[in-house]
């Protein structure tokens, strides 16, 4: 028993609805502006000559990261909400069947295929068993802990008795303190943007090799497989 379903060459499906096509691309770019301006955070510019009044730089840096946060935050939330309402593909990205042996069957299959060392896989019309895996431990997970380590760091900017400090402070002391959580969130910022250039060669791969209209998809919704 396999998990992988054959569908006719060049018959479509409608995978990605509108609101999961619409969080991923405002995702991406929310993830673009949290790498460069936490990036900028960690490693400040030089300081601005001229007097200090002049320059607001880091602030609008540090603005424009808060501000992506919350629409990163506020995303992921959304994103839970329609993985109960919309189709079943919108689901993957929320679970993992790890004790189903198929999976695991077709996950080596996909982990040869990626490293070169096996034939292609059969293709399938929603995520492949090694990208869901990849989605939910390594992109799903990182996410939840940077929303949580980032908001317990704003809070503490915010001061005791703000609602984030009420609501994330605990972050802090369970993680060792503000200099260790900020060097985790700086750490987990790696791990996201490995995970990114890692998605972006699978999906363009995949497009060639795999003769799955897989970019394609992300924009009409539609997945196609190509002669």
């Amino acid at each position: 028993m396999t998990l992988q379903t054959e569908t006719p060459m060049g018959l479509p499906e409608y995978v990605y609805e509108a609101p999961v096509r619409l969080w991923h691309w405002i995702n991406a770019a929310c993830i673009l502006v949290l790498a460069v301006t936490g990036y900028l955070i960690g490693s400040p510019l030089p300081s601005q000559p001229g007097e200090a009044s002049a320059h607001f730089l880091m602030g609008y840096i540090r603005f424009a990261h808060f501000s992506a946060g919350y629409v990163f935050a506020i995303g992921i939330l959304g994103r839970a909400y329609w993985a109960l309402v919309g189709n079943h593909h919108a689901r993957e990205l929320f679970s993992v069947p790890v004790f189903s042996k198929a999976y695991w069957t077709d996950f080596l299959s996909w982990l040869r295929y990626y490293l070169f060392i096996g034939p292609t896989p059969a293709p399938t019309f929603g995520h492949n068993p090694l990208s869901r895996f990849a989605m939910f431990f390594v992109f799903l997970l990182s996410s939840l802990f940077m929303v949580l380590t980032g908001f317990a760091l704003y809070g503490e900017g915010s001061q005791m008795g703000s609602w984030q400090e009420r609501m994330f402070g605990w972050v802090l002391p369970l993680l060792g303190q503000s200099q260790q959580v900020h060097t985790l969130h700086h750490l987990g910022m790696w791990v996201i943007v490995v995970f990114i250039i890692l998605h972006v060669y699978a999906a363009v791969r995949e497009e060639i090799s795999g003769r799955l209209s897989l970019i394609g998809g992300m924009i009409s919704g539609y997945k196609t497989f190509k002669k």
